[in-house]
């Protein structure tokens, strides 16, 4: 007896990987991206550190003690001091109204708070200059009481407001929206307030993403430039905020001195990054437990 073997199917399945590229194109492409990244990344941080350190530690110190430099340094830690905790009550309050409730005017709140990434930074300083300016809307009646707005500390301040406030709105409304609203309502439904029901189910769940987002509102409040060189008004030891004062020094020939300035605007910007990746190595399977929640 004959024994027939089945038929092979004519067209069997193949596995293909997602990946199709050949070993010596995979090369190819990480090579290049390290290229790039080292040629726009590391080399100009390098850089910076190089030359605000190559006439030694004692050089460095000398130049970041001087008093224009210092009034700077303080300056922006105070701009940063106020306009963070400031976005961060907005964004919390917007990003929980805009992902846990309806509303006429929703579409709108979303708009606004993506403005700043459209206008350019020196023209939301302009519109400040128009509004509280001496020849501006309100600026004779604040000048009536007594009160400077523009080329005064205020006006760094809502200029450096302006351009940061989405970045935490917008870390915490695409995870807030994932999680929905059962966690509150179950929360309500238990007997908890409304302010119970945030601080004890809404903020925990969102820690991570607020942190984030803090971070970056941080870093872009200290390295803010084109908003706060038209408000400011360059006055030295008063109004100049860190990046003002690079450019200052820089074009005045003092280069170690610039450099020195802007080596702690990387720093800040190294440590922003290297807290971000201690967070998430640290508290990872949290993180992810909360994004999928």
């Amino acid at each position: 007896m004959t024994d027939f073997a089945a038929p092979a199917p004519r067209h069997a399945a193949r596995f293909q990987p997602a990946a199709t590229e050949t070993p010596v194109v995979r090369v190819l492409l990480t090579v290049v991206a390290l290229a790039f990244l080292g040629l726009f990344l590391v080399l100009p941080l390098v850089s910076v550190f190089y030359e605000a350190l190559s006439a030694g530690f004692g050089a460095f110190v000398k130049a970041l003690g001087g008093r224009e430099t210092a009034s700077a340094i303080e300056l922006t830690l105070l701009v940063a001091a106020i306009s963070v905790p400031a976005n961060l009550v907005f964004g919390l309050t917007a990003s929980w109204a805009i992902a846990k409730f309806e509303f006429r005017g929703k579409s709108l709140l979303i708009t606004l708070i993506d403005l700043p990434f459209s206008v350019s930074p020196v023209t939301a300083g302009l519109i400040y200059v128009l509004m509280f300016g001496a020849q501006g809307y309100l600026g004779p009646l604040l000048a009536e009481h007594g009160i400077k707005v523009i080329f005064a500390v205020p006006g760094i301040v809502l200029a450096t407001i302006f351009v940061t406030f989405p970045f935490i709105a917008r870390e915490l409304i695409p995870i807030m929206q994932a999680q929905g609203t059962q966690d509150e309502e179950a929360a309500l439904s238990l007997g908890a307030s409304g302010w119970q029901t945030f601080f004890r189910v809404t903020l925990p769940n969102v820690k991570w993403a607020l942190l984030y987002g803090v971070l970056l509102c941080n870093a872009r409040a200290m390295g803010e430039f084109g908003a706060v060189s038209v408000v400011s008004g360059h006055i030295r030891g008063k109004t100049n905020t860190m990046p003002l004062q690079v450019e200052i020094l820089y074009n005045e020939y003092m280069y170690r001195a610039a450099f020195a300035v802007a080596s702690l605007l990387a720093l800040l910007a190294l440590v922003t990054l290297i807290v971000k990746s201690i967070l998430e190595w640290r508290y990872a399977d949290e993180i992810a437990a909360t994004r999928r929640h």
